[in-house]
């Protein structure tokens, strides 16, 4: 069975995410292959920008976003995580 949304065909279930709920499933779980520090906080500073516009206008879309961040984060090396001061998000760096 073909994965066809807005007459685009969809490769695979990311595909299929992105074109049919508008959210780059990527950008909140990161690429498949390597990623250096300075592209992954880029990609992650976008991402909670996209969530803050998604909570106010699509909170359905922003839950699952959320949830595709998290299950991404969750399986980053302890020592590449570190909590946000004052903001309650995780971020990127070395822990101390």
């Amino acid at each position: 069975m073909e994965s066809i949304v807005a007459g685009q065909r969809a490769a695979n279930v990311d595909e299929f995410a992105e074109l049919a709920l508008g959210v780059d499933v990527e950008l909140f779980t990161g690429p498949a292959g390597p990623e250096s520090l300075a592209d992954r906080a880029a990609r992650l500073g976008a991402a909670q920008d996209i969530l803050a516009v998604l909570r106010r206008e699509a909170p359905e879309l922003a839950a699952y976003a959320e949830r595709l961040l998290k299950s991404a984060l969750a399986v980053l090396p302890a020592a590449r995580r570190v909590v946000g001061a004052g903001r309650g998000t995780v971020g990127l760096g070395v822990a101390a």
